[in-house]
This record gives structure tokens, C-alpha cells and sequence, in this order.
């Protein structure tokens, strides 16, 4: 399931755009976030908001609990994370007004945590940091809306609260970098350890310092110019969590369609660049773990073959036992076995005997459902070694093919995070 995380927060809990708003309070190891959280929807997706610094504006850049702030979005189940930000232009086609997106930062903070991993050696990648996804949709509705935008550019980051130097702003141009804020790093930092995608929504309010023919920077500038542009924030963080909210697409997209294989007419659906994204494998994970962790699931079951890969997963993730259903003859000790029907012939699969105990609740997982026979077989062996099976759950979903539809017809319960239907 998608659930956005929106850091900044301004005027973004206007109840005419986030419906059902409520307020929680919440605090983890890291200690308070900055504000409260505001959870709701917009268009029907879940939205959290998160005012960076403070409801009021109180808290100053370098006292930011961003480790707090980024693990209060986690623990609230955000799969992605939009960030609101003002930056001064260090360039004279990203004018003031303008909507920016970059795709690089440089880190210029000094006094500030960088990362979760205290305790252990972790080196978290950033050579892409922002997430190229996120950053087309928002784009996109740039263009929908006739915004005037830049995308791909350096920000650099500096520790604030004080504005630059000339001196300091120049040698940031030198440096390579378009744009400039108090408040991306170490945000991103986190967010990438998180492994949530994130992107800065940034908003060009001046031309920081280096500008001769410009006035220098000042707060009240930049408060003015967001005010200014405040409605065209919001109607673009609308509509980009409405795409952004198209529930399957971030899975749907990463999955590779091959034509004519195994044979000619079939159009065969390959969860193995899935799998290789760990972006793409961590949001399906994620989603089945926010989905089962009140469940009360007792023992995870994985259809041959590809169902061991997330049903494997997920049982470590939830901290469950992991039982295979294999094909005939793959496993070693007494084995119950059941019979279904192919399009040409049968098949069998078989399961150990003391795999599953009368009474455990048993969750089956499987890559894909398409006409049914094998997992509706797993079912019924679960079933008749006295297993309560709670849900059958496959990442993709083929309703052409009338698989899902048997499972239901049959009093099973079944979750798909994406479909082709009719393609």
C-alpha cells in the first residue's frame, strides 16, 4: 500500500485538500519529531505531514530532529517521501518562483548526525539520492499545470541559520551547485538508509547573495515569496500524490514483460527485474509486512519456486517459520500431496506431513495467481493437515486468467499488490 510522507507541512493540512485529517502525537528512540503528525488522505491516498520546523516555524535548521523526524514517517508505514523546501537561486535561469528538482546534493553541514548506524559499519550508497520516479511525476504534473520548472540539478546544503557570503555563495557556483537550503542534508541521508525514495519539492524564493543586481536574501523575502506561491505548492503536491497513488504502478513499472514466451500469444510477466530493485522489493515487502504484522500469522508458506524468494523475506521480516510446497518429489521426509489440473494434463505438489501443525494460521505467497491451480492446490493441502489459512497474497495478479476469482469462490481470502488486466 502507498502511503506518502510530506516533510515541510505548511499549510498542507488545509482540510479542503487532506480529508479525514486527524492529529498524533508520537515519539520513538530517537525522541519527539518535530511536530505532531497530520495523517489523512488526499484523493484517497494516505498522506502523512510533517511540519520539518515546528507548526510555527520555531525550531532553527541545525535543531531539526531529522533522525526523529525520518524514523516517525517509517514507523508510520511511508513508502515514499516528498520534501518541501525554499532554496535561493544560484543561477540565472532558476528564477525566483520557480518550482526546482534536484537530482544531486552536495553536503556543506557541518555540526549535524548523518546517519542511524552508530553502533555498526554501514556505507549506504548515494550516488543517485533523489528518486528519478518521483521526480518525472512531479514533472509531469509541472507541465499538466504550466509551472515553470528546473529538474536535475546540484543543491548544496549549508549549516544556517545565517544566509552565505558573496564569497561563499561564488565558490558554491564553482563548485557546480544550482540551488541552496538549509535543510536537505542530512534528511536524505536518513531517508536512503530508510530505503524510502525521496524527493525535494523545492521552491526557487532568490538569488541568494551573488546576484549584483538583486537585493541579498532576507527571511521576510523568503516568507513573502512562499506565501506568494503557497497554492501553487499545494496544487502540485496534489495532483503528484494522486499519480504517486496509483497503487501498483511503483511495483507494475519495475516488472518486465516478455511477448510470445514460453510460447507464441502468451505474454509473460518477469518479476526478476522486480526482484533485482531493491527499491521495487522493499516496497513489496513492506506492504505485505504493514499488511500481516496484526494477523496473527503463525507460519508462512512459499509456492515453488518463486514464492520461497518472498515468502522467505517476509517470514524474517515478521519473524515467522517458513514452510516450501515443492513439486513431486523435491522433498525428503512423508509428504501430503495434491493433484490439480494444467491446461494440458495435471501436476502434483507436495507438502511435509509435520510442516503444519492443526490449528496454526498459515499465510501462502506466491509471485503471481493467474488461472489458480497451483495455489488453490496449496490451500487445500494447508487445509487438510489442519492449517487455518488467512490469506493467500501474490504480487502480481492476472484476472483475465480467473485465478483470484476461483480462490474466492472457493471462501479464500486473497491480497494482490498489482494486476494486468486485459494488456
Amino acid at each position: 500500500m502507498i502511503k506518502i510522507g510530506i516533510i515541510g507541512g505548511s499549510g498542507l493540512d488545509d482540510p479542503q485538500i487532506l480529508e479525514g485529517g486527524v492529529e498524533k502525537e508520537v515519539y520513538n528512540e530517537y525522541g519527539a519529531p518535530s511536530s505532531s503528525l497530520t495523517i489523512g488522505k488526499i484523493g484517497g491516498v494516505e498522506v502523512v505531514i510533517l511540519a520539518r520546523h515546528g507548526k510555527n516555524h520555531g525550531i532553527i535548521p541545525s535543531k531539526v530532529n531529522y533522525l526523529a523526524n525520518l524514523m516517525a514517517l517509517k514507523n508510520e508505514g511511508c513508502t515514499h517521501i516528498l520534501a518541501t523546501t525554499a532554496v535561493g537561486s544560484l543561477r540565472e535561469e532558476i528564477k525566483p518562483g520557480n518550482l526546482v528538482f534536484p537530482d544531486q546534493f552536495i553536503d556543506f553541514t557541518r555540526h549535524r548526525q548523518q546517519t542511524f548506524f552508530v553502533d555498526q559499519v554501514v556505507h549506504t550508497p548515494m550516488a543517485e539520492p533523489f528518486d528519478k520516479n518521483l521526480r518525472d511525476i512531479l514533472c509531469g504534473v509541472c507541465d499538466e499545470l504550466g509551472f515553470a520548472y528546473n529538474r536535475d540539478v546540484t543543491l548544496v546544503t549549508v549549516e544556517g541559520p545565517r544566509f552565505s557570503t558573496k564569497a561563499e555563495s561564488r565558490m558554491f557556483q564553482f563548485w557546480g551547485a544550482d540551488i541552496i537550503n538549509m535543510s536537505t542534508c542530512p534528511e536524505i541521508v536518513l531517508a536512503n538508509e530508510l530505503k524510502i525514495p525521496y524527493q525535494t519539492i523545492a521552491m526557487s524564493t532568490d538569488y541568494d547573495c551573488w546576484k549584483d543586481d538583486e537585493a541579498p536574501v532576507s527571511f521576510e523575502m523568503i516568507l513573502r515569496r512562499m506565501a506568494e506561491n503557497a497554492e501553487k505548492v499545494k496544487k502540485l503536491i496534489v495532483m503528484a500524490v494522486k499519480k504517486i497513488g496509483q497503487t501498483d504502478s511503483e511495483i507494475k513499472n519495475r516488472i518486465r514483460t516478455i511477448p510470445d514466451w514460453p510460447k507464441p500469444g502468451v505474454m509473460f510477466r518477469d518479476i526478476t527485474t522486480l526482484l533485482k530493485d531493491p527499491v521495487g522489493l522493499n516496497l513489496c515487502l513492506e506492504d505485505l509486512v504493514k499488511r500481516y504484522s496484526d494477523k496473527d500469522i503463525d507460519v508462512i508458506v512459499g509456492i515453488d519456486s518463486r514464492g520461497f524468494i518472498l515468502g522467505g523475506a517476509l517470514s524474517y521480516k515478521l519473524g515467522k517459520g517458513f514452510v516450501p510446497i515443492r513439486k513431486k518429489g523435491k522433498l525428503p521426509a512423508d509428504t501430503e500431496r495434491e493433484e490439480y489440473a494444467l491446461e494440458y494434463g495435471t501436476d502434483i505438489i507436495e507438502i511435509h506431513k509435520d510442516a503444519i501443525y492443526p490449528g496454526e494460521r498459515v499465510l501462502i505467497v506466491d509471485d503471481l495467481i493467474a488461472t489458480g491451480g497451483t495455489a488453490l492446490a496449496a490451500a487445500k493441502l494447508v487445509k487438510r493437515l489442519g492449517g487455518e489459512v488467512v490469506e493467500l497474497a501474490f504480487i502480481v495478479d492476472l484476472p483475465d486468467l480467473g485465478g483470484s476469482r476461483k480462490l474466492k469462490e472457493a471462501g479464500f481470502n486473497v491480497y494482490t499488490q498489482t494486476s494486468f488486466e486485459g494488456e
